[in-house]
């Protein structure tokens, strides 16, 4: 994991790190932006985050998802990331969105959403929090696409299909 900054303050006690100003944190294919992340780590080695915005700006998320040529990307006020789990919950004027390739497959907004990378599940809350100003809407909204009936081969031109490679018991073109 990889963490640029502003500030740091570390409690090796607690195992606790809090960076603030400007904080861009990488871990493989993870992106996070915010104004300030405290991240813990757990006796078995799982990390945690907590990823806050500014007044201006909200804390944001990227993930590229293993094996599909697909991002996740979100927005929030606060982002809870837990590494035992592989989830991310984005809390506040919240925003998902799925591409595929370049483009905006599926884009979801509420209040709370609750991403589940293991199952590749989300939930979404439209709820107002108690508090929120000004408050939310209380209704969610989704924009889903249906995915393509065959997923293109990672590494091909998009549309092209090419067959699977099977077994054959001589060479092709061989003399007998």
């Amino acid at each position: 994991m990889n963490i640029e900054a502003d500030a740091l303050r570390y409690d090796d006690v607690k195992q606790v790190s809090v960076f603030s100003g400007r904080v861009v944190l990488t871990k493989g294919s993870i992106v996070i932006r915010g104004a300030q992340i405290e991240v813990r780590q757990d006796p078995e080695g799982y990390q945690f985050g907590r990823v806050t915005g500014t007044g201006e700006s909200s804390a944001f998320f990227r993930q590229k998802r293993d094996g599909v040529d697909e991002t996740i990307e979100g927005e929030g006020e606060t982002i809870e990331y837990d590494g035992r789990a592989d989830a991310v919950k984005f809390v506040g004027k919240a925003q998902l969105r799925r591409y595929r390739g370049a483009s905006v497959a599926d884009e979801i907004m509420g209040e709370l959403i609750v991403y589940d990378n293991l199952h590749d599940v989300f939930s979404v809350d439209g709820s107002a929090r108690k508090g929120a100003t000004p408050p939310g809407t209380g209704r969610v909204r989704a924009t889903l696409t249906p995915k393509p009936e065959t997923e293109p081969t990672v590494g091909t031109p998009s549309g092209v299909n090419v067959p699977p490679l099977r077994a054959t018991p001589a060479l092709v073109g061989a003399s007998k």
